[in-house]
């Protein structure tokens, strides 16, 4: 598990060969502007902020596909993690409109070519 500031599509493509061949599993927190890469689960990567202060309200999980990098599919939003009542997101997804592009310009800061 890895947080970035900054990471290479190319490094993504590494992460990706080694566990999910085409993915790389990340959790933001929104709020913070952080980025957690490369591990199994999206739960640990939440764990992982939560335990280093960050609420939980403000996790988001999803899936980077560097082979995709720079165009609408690279940002998949889909994690058990999303699944808030709470927040009123029902799905795996992220259903509020403002949040996913708040996730989308965070990895578009953190992401370099």
């Amino acid at each position: 598990m890895k947080q970035v500031d900054s990471i290479s599509v190319a490094e993504l493509m590494e992460m990706a060969k080694k566990m999910y061949g085409g993915l790389v599993k990340g959790v933001v927190d929104i709020k913070k502007d952080l980025l957690v890469v490369d591990a199994e689960l999206h739960a640990d990567q939440e764990a992982y902020l939560l335990e280093k202060g960050s609420d939980q309200q403000d996790l988001w999980g999803i899936n980077l596909y560097p082979a995709k990098f720079g165009t609408g599919d690279f940002v998949e939003f889909d994690s058990m993690v999303n699944i808030r009542p709470s927040q009123k997101n029902m799905s795996r997804s992220v259903e509020d409109e403002q949040i996913r592009k708040k996730i989308i310009e965070l990895v578009n800061q953190k992401v370099v070519k």
